[in-house]
């Protein structure tokens, strides 16, 4: 017995070992670029294949075709792919997105690139590197890993190394070769791979499926080491390893033994799956397929060719008629992932595995040998698997609702993993089983157009998962999810939509992929496969049907021929390009097209040649002025431009304008410019303003806005001014009036107030009295406390937001005012205190609950949804808010000027300015009560940040509560009714504005 004990511990030293270089490899890489590499096992695979074929089929010696395989392959291999697809994505900014999607495009290309060379075949005869004595390996282990720590921590490169990881920019800036650092950190990666590779060769199936899951089923010794600790990857690795070589000796009987046999057998698979789905995650930051701008809708003639594609197989007979029933099925598999990640921005890397259950399920069924059902024919068996996968989406739904980025990507796949070893590779779930297609559809023609039938069921199912408020709603969470909560969004019930309703398009999909094929093949849905179909959809368009029924047709069709891997091949050719070009190949294409076509040339009619001579005199005729580009410095210190992009004068120092030179303020608070002297009377209608210039409410409830005593210029974009010849710069590049038409003649008719709907929360309205006046609060913190690993952010900090007041929040940095705007907003909760809203405790309430309550918020960062246009981006505010009066969004528009052709515009395509009224409009379509809103002015010009305040105080003489946490004293100064100081996590001074900064500006200086 103890001599049983002493070989399988010998023997698990070998297995742990082994795991022990593949976590040693992904550390390193990681650390060295922020990646973690999915295409760790196939470059394993590809260097173990290298080294067979140049000794068992060219004959080279051992030694000579190891030292090629390990110093020269394996480290190109790294350095290859660093320079040409992940060093593009650091310069891009090193979105995780598009690493992960290139490093599984690497894993694609290299498993499609074996099997066009090697075949899918296994190996046998994979030569011996080092003998089966366990102490090999765990030696060559245990060397790497004391080598790869004393660099770290005492040399140079280790320090750059670090360096880089932490913070790549400023190593760059500091004098550091990030670009070695990484090829360096790549090129010792692949050699730990490669190694790997060769080493478990002659103990494995070498064949390019297997080894490469293979080797990344043991990830988990990396995320268990956190992707930072040698040590611990080393004996986490070795523990595995002994402990499933022990349980070998086990014998179970009874029901349960298949499946205690699985585990034992399995042991890596398990740790992967406690790693992936118990184990805090790792990469934090999001790795999600991103769309840069809005869809760009899809022609209706493509509709109607993909249509005609689809039908003319039914014209076809015999073996082509066989291939063609596969594609439909695929499309269905695909059309899950299109729901899951392209609509719903969730990584999903486990689809295979719903596929499969679903055939598996659909089989059983019919075979009356699903437990405790009887044999139901198999289109009852079809609809009834879809019912019975769907639940387990929530399998990798429940880390979606806590997990982003990497540890996402990591839970999925390991579902995946677990799926494929624990059920469809053991004996007792699969053997004898038989698949036939249902009654009256046995022919392929038949079958065909059943196929087409479900597929069409499933694009309706799609589409209503990608448009209206459902699709609007997921949108949002894919393009920010702390601003699609901050909207109202119920984030994690609609992850768990996506994912289970992606779970029953994957079922669907693949028990019809089974019926086709008329048996049920485990490695069809293997978890390699699925990292295929991941890449494809999103290469060919992530939030696209027609790419994914593109990539179902390319899947199938090229792999169609004698030789397969063509398909892997090309799809992971194009994943590798998304750094070079981020938009995929549609938007290269797209890009090339219009660079080949020739440039168009425009002429002007004899009218324009007469009207741009007179406009040429007349520039000639002018003499000083801001038209010349005379500069004039901004009250932020920056330099205002005007026409044609020339600096100008500052606001205080524009001369007075012609009455049809001069931007005039509209009615009710949109954002316009305002005369400097002697400000006309508001039109019939319009609100007047008080003594201080303050708006007022008028008789109908809406609020109409004027500039104070000295009002400020209005944004850039807004001026209601003469057409101009084109559009003028404003600072940073920006376009005056971009997506804006601006009114011909010198003003514009009056806009209506503010939204007026009902608010989401009854509670008694306080009435705006005058400034020094102390209505009940609406909101309120009491004895708040938040630490952060023994650090203080917040040391009893109480705090009053009152209706119809503008209460503002300021500090050094690191005061803590993130942290209570967090703790007011729902996105940190307090370790003590309460949060109130009206007298309701609201501090364990969710961000999004609290939205619907009536406080909306906005971010220091611009958080709007790219992909989604103004409009949308407000309608998500009105539609997830509650607010019932279909008038809502359209009155939130013209409250912030974005009622006119830039109503259309994807946010992706605007300026700051714009997306800061943006954001703002969003957060008013839901008529909020409370508005907190957090540096609303980072990023605007002078004349921007005069528009904002003037709409700022119009909401608070409606009403609203408004907390401003700002660092612009000048705009707290001549904005809040009550200022509060908050140092080191304490209000240490509040009062009226001009006591307080008066008392901070000659304590500690502006």
């Amino acid at each position: 017995m103890a001599s049983l004990t002493y070989d399988l511990t010998l023997a698990g030293l070998s297995i742990g070992g082994a795991a022990a270089l593949t976590g040693i490899g992904l550390i390193v890489t990681y650390r060295a670029t922020g990646v973690l590499n999915f295409a760790h096992g196939a470059i394993a695979m590809v260097c173990a294949y290298a080294l067979r074929q140049s000794t068992v089929e060219w004959g080279w010696p051992l030694w000579l075709g190891a030292l090629v395989t390990l110093f020269v392959l394996a480290p190109a291999i790294g350095m290859a792919l660093e320079r040409f697809v992940f060093r593009p994505l650091a310069v891009l900014g090193g979105d995780p997105a598009q690493t992960l999607v290139a490093s599984i495009g690497v894993f694609v290309l290299l498993v499609g690139g074996a099997v066009l060379v090697w075949g899918p075949g296994a190996r046998a005869d994979a030569p011996e590197l080092v003998s089966a004595d366990p102490w090999g390996q765990l030696t060559v282990a245990l060397v790497l890993a004391v080598a790869v720590g004393a660099v770290t921590r005492w040399t140079r490169f280790g320090r750059e190394l670090r360096a880089v990881v932490d913070d790549r920019p400023l190593a760059v800036l500091n004098g550091v070769d990030a670009d070695r650092v990484a090829a360096a950190g790549w090129a010792f990666g692949s050699f730990t791979a490669g190694l790997t590779g060769v080493l478990l060769a002659p103990y494995v199936r070498l064949d390019p499926y297997g080894m490469p899951l293979l080797v990344m089923e043991v990830v988990a010794v990396a995320v268990a080491a956190r992707m930072r600790s040698l040590p611990v990857a080393v004996l986490v690795a070795l523990g595995i390893g002994v402990a499933q070589s022990q349980l070998t000796r086990l014998h179970p009987s009874g029901w349960a033994q298949p499946l205690l046999q699985a585990v034992a057998t399995n042991l890596f698979v398990v740790a992967l799956l406690v790693a992936a789905l118990v184990l805090p995650g790792i990469g934090t930051r999001d790795a999600l397929p991103r769309a840069a701008t809005a869809r760009v809708p899809t022609p209706p003639g493509a509709w109607i060719v993909a249509g005609v594609l689809f039908l003319l197989p039914l014209g076809f007979a015999g073996s082509d008629l066989h291939t063609s029933v596969q594609v439909p099925a695929l499309g269905v598999v695909l059309l899950s992932l299109v729901v899951v990640t392209g609509r719903g921005g969730q990584i999903s890397l486990g689809q295979a595995a719903y596929a499969g259950l679903g055939a598996l399920f659909t089989a059983l069924l019919a075979a009356g040998r699903f437990p405790g059902l009887p044999r139901l024919p198999e289109l009852a068996a079809l609809a009834l698997a879809v019912l019975l996968v769907a639940p387990l989406g929530l399998l990798t739904g429940g880390p979606a609702i806590g997990r982003h980025g990497l540890a996402l990507a990591l839970a999925t796949f390991a579902v995946g993993v677990g799926v494929s070893r624990f059920v469809f590779a053991q004996p007792y779930a699969t053997a004898g089983l038989t698949v036939h297609r249902p009654a009256g559809f046995e022919g392929d023609r038949a079958y065909y157009v059943l196929e087409l039938a479900l597929l069409a069921v499933a694009l309706l199912a799609t589409r209503f998962l990608r448009t209206g408020r459902t699709g609007r709603a997921l949108a949002a969470i894919r393009d920010h999810e702390q601003g699609a909560s901050a909207s109202g969004v119920r984030v994690p019930s609609l992850k768990l939509l996506a994912f289970v309703t992606g779970a029953a398009l994957a079922a669907l999909g693949g028990a019809l992929l089974t019926m086709g094929l008329r048996a049920f093949d485990p490695g069809t849905f293997d978890p390699v496969r699925g990292l295929l179909w991941f890449a494809a959809v999103v290469v060919l368009g992530a939030d696209s049907t027609l790419g994914a029924l593109t990539a179902a047709a390319l899947l199938v069709g090229l792999d169609a021929g004698a030789r397969g891997g063509v398909a892997a091949a090309l799809i992971g050719v194009l994943a590798t390009l998304v750094g070079r070009f981020p938009g995929g190949p549609y938007e290269a294409l797209r890009t090339l097209t219009e660079r080949l076509r020739p440039a168009r040339t425009t002429r002007l009619t004899p009218l324009g040649v007469a009207a741009r001579g007179r406009l040429k005199a007349a520039g000639r005729g002018r003499s000083g002025g801001t038209r010349h580009g005379r500069p004039g410095a901004t009250r932020h210190g920056q330099l205002e431009t005007t026409a044609h992009g020339q600096p100008g004068r500052t606001p205080h120092e524009q001369p007075k304008a012609t009455p049809h030179e001069q931007p005039e303020t509209t009615a009710h608070g949109q954002l316009g410019s305002a005369p400097r002297e002697q400000p006309e009377a508001a039109p019939h209608g319009q609100p007047e303003t008080t003594a201080h210039g303050q708006p007022e409410a008028t008789a109908h409830g809406q609020l109409g806005s004027a500039p104070r005593e000295q009002p400020e210029a209005a944004p850039h974009g807004q001026p209601e001014t003469a057409l101009p010849e084109r559009p003028e710069a404003a600072p940073h590049g920006r376009l005056v009036g971009e997506g804006v038409r601006p009114t011909v003649g010198p003003t514009a008719p009056a806009l209506p107030g503010p939204p007026t709907a009902p608010r989401p929360q009854p509670l008694p309205p306080a009435a705006a009295g005058p400034r020094g006046s102390a209505p009940a609060p609406l909101l309120r913190a009491r004895g708040l406390h938040v630490r952060y690993d023994g650090f203080t952010a917040l040391d009893g900090v109480d705090l009053d937001v009152r209706p119809g007041r503008v209460t503002a929040v300021v500090g050094p940095n690191g005061a803590g005012k993130s942290t209570l705007f967090h703790c007011l907003a729902g996105t940190v909760r307090p370790t003590r205190g309460k949060v109130l809203y009206g007298t309701r405790d609201i501090t364990r309430l969710a961000a999004h609950a609290r939205t619907r309550l009536g406080v909306a918020r906005t971010f220091q960062q611009l958080a709007v949804f790219p992909s989604l246009t103004v409009a949308e981006n407000v309608r998500v505010g009105a539609e997830q808010g509650h607010v019932t009066d279909p008038a809502a969004v359209e009155r939130a528009l013209r409250l912030l000027g974005l009622h006119g052709p830039v109503r259309s515009l994807p946010a992706a395509e605007l300026p700051t300015g714009t997306l800061r009224r943006v954001e703002l409009a969003r957060a008013l379509a839901g008529s909020p009560r409370v508005l907190l809103l957090d540096e609303p002015a980072a990023g605007l010009d002078t004349a921007e940040v005069a528009a904002l305040a003037r709409v700022l105080r119009a909401l608070a003489a409606d009403g609203t509560a408004l907390l401003v946490v700002e660092h612009d004293l000048d705009l707290v100064a001549d904005l809040a009714d009550e200022v509060h100081v908050l140092t080191a996590g304490r209000i240490v001074a509040s009062g009226p504005p001009d006591q307080v900064l008066a008392t901070l500006e000659a304590t500690v200086g502006r």
